[in-house]
């Protein structure tokens, strides 16, 4: 009887917080999109709570950070990212925009070549960002 109980409450709740999970991370997305960054990053941050996984959400708390020009926190945000999935092209591609703008070229040219090893999506931009860390560390 009381497994019986159990059972039924882990079923009705757990489609509830799996919706909640879609809800406010599709909320934040709209938010992004109408550029309401602080509404959004109040969703993706609620999103975060009930699936502290989502790299997806910390992704756009970063573009949510850069818009607001916080370098801190976008880098903890991607950082957070790559520690989640190491595999994350834009995470690790945005990061090293970030240290070539703030003039780490070695740590810009460190994540460039760990994002061309694993690139699928982000190549061409891989081979651009090379060009200019080349031409930016030689002044």
């Amino acid at each position: 009887m009381i497994f019986r109980l159990k059972l039924t409450l882990i079923l009705l709740l757990l489609p509830n917080k799996l919706m909640a999970n879609n809800f406010y991370f599709d909320e934040g997305l709209k938010l992004f999109e109408s550029e309401k960054f602080e509404e959004a990053k109040f969703k993706f941050e609620q999103n975060i709570v009930f699936n502290p996984k989502s790299e997806m959400s910390y992704l756009y708390l970063s573009k949510i950070f850069e818009n607001l020009k916080d370098k801190n926190l976008q880098e903890k945000n991607l950082n957070t990212v790559i520690l989640l999935n190491p595999k994350n092209e834009e995470a690790i591609y945005n990061l090293a925009k970030l240290k070539l703008e703030s003039s780490d070229y070695q740590k810009s040219k460190e994540l460039n070549s760990r994002l061309n090893n694993i690139c699928d999506k982000f190549c061409n931009q891989s081979k651009k960002l090379k060009i200019e860390i080349e031409n930016l560390s030689k002044k």
